[in-house]
């Protein structure tokens, strides 16, 4: 049996054109459409998140972290030092130390240390490596546009746009209006 939200809920959702219920939509009622739209994307990017994910496991036996790792590598042949690496994922070095240490056990990446500093290590991917974040990064393309095939094309496109403008409003550079 509905309640008395979830029914008002519906309600507003199908006079908006949103036919399904999301529990964000019908958590509050009364909330701003800034707080529903804050509700909206979290949502949206969780379930994302968690498809792709899921099919990097099923299908790649490997985890986000991983590839995200790879795929930073892939772009930096000459390669990155475990520093670097560790600020562009923003994540702690052990953290990327882990990653790292089953990547090289698994013939993906290589470490180095450095000629000029011992105690730094530097990280390369190995063709093996690049062969396989190239192979996931287009299996994450096709997903994307699986989940999103549902959309027509220029929905995609103009949300694109309008979360571009949400991304400088929330940095400080937009003005609203």
């Amino acid at each position: 049996m509905k309640g008395p939200a979830t029914a008002a809920a519906e309600t507003s959702a199908e006079a908006q054109g949103d036919v399904s219920v999301d529990v964000e939509a019908a958590a509050d009622l009364a909330a701003s459409p800034e707080m529903r739209l804050w509700l909206r994307l979290s949502a949206c990017a969780v379930l994302i998140g968690a498809r792709l994910r899921s099919r990097l496991r099923d299908e790649f036996k490997t985890t986000q972290p991983r590839f995200d790792l790879l795929s930073l590598l892939d772009r930096q042949p000459e390669g990155l030092t475990m520093g670097e690496l560790s600020k562009r994922m923003m994540v702690t070095n052990g953290n990327v130390t882990g990653i790292v240490e089953r990547l090289s056990v698994d013939g993906l990446v290589t470490r180095a240390a450095a000629s000029n500093d011992r105690r730094m290590q530097f990280v390369r991917i190995t063709p093996e490596g690049s062969a396989l974040a190239q192979a996931i990064a287009a299996a994450q393309r096709r997903w994307l546009a699986e989940l999103t095939a549902g959309m027509p094309h220029g929905d995609v496109v103009q949300l694109l746009g309008l979360l571009g403008k949400l991304k400088n409003t929330v940095r400080g550079g937009g003005v609203r209006g």
